[in-house]
C-alpha cells in the first residue's frame, strides 16, 4: 500500500463499482472484515462472498471521502456513503473505515456505519 494514499481512492472506486473481486485484491489472504454490527468474516474468499452478497442487495453505492489518515500500519477514512436501493430510493449515512495494514495488504478491515434504515423491516406475512 503506497504511502501517497492513491490506493485508498482505488479501493473505494472498486467498492462503488460493486466489484467484490477487485475489492478483495486489497486484502491479505487471511484478512478479517467486519461491516457494521455484523459478525467478522475471516479470509479473502469468505469476504468476497459476503461483499458480493451485499452488493447484490443494493442497486448502487457512492462514497464521498471527507478525511483520511495514514500511518505505515493503518489507514482511517471517513465520509458519507449514499446507497441506492433497487426501487431507486437512496439513503446517505456517515461512515468511518479503519484498516490495519500488514505485508502490503489490509489485514483487518472494520467499517463503522449505521445503515439499518437501508433495508426496512418487512411486515410479517399472514
Amino acid at each position: 500500500m503506497g504511502g501517497d494514499g492513491r490506493w485508498i481512492d482505488e479501493l473505494f472506486a472498486s467498492i462503488d463499482r460493486k466489484d467484490a473481486v477487485a475489492f478483495a485484491g486489497f486484502l491479505g489472504i487471511e484478512a478479517s472484515f467486519r461491516f457494521g454490527n455484523f459478525p467478522a468474516v475471516q479470509g479473502r474468499d469468505a469476504i468476497v462472498a459476503t461483499v458480493a452478497n451485499f452488493f447484490a442487495a443494493v442497486h448502487g453505492l457512492q462514497h464521498r471521502l471527507e478525511d483520511r489518515w495514514q500511518v505505515p500500519d493503518a489507514a482511517i477514512v471517513t465520509g458519507t456513503v449514499t446507497y441506492t436501493r433497487h426501487d431507486g430510493s437512496t439513503l446517505s449515512v456517515p461512515f468511518a473505515n479503519v484498516m490495519k495494514l500488514h505485508l502490503g495488504g489490509i489485514q483487518d478491515y472494520t467499517i463503522f456505519v449505521d445503515n439499518s434504515a437501508l433495508f426496512p423491516p418487512q411486515a410479517p406475512s399472514a
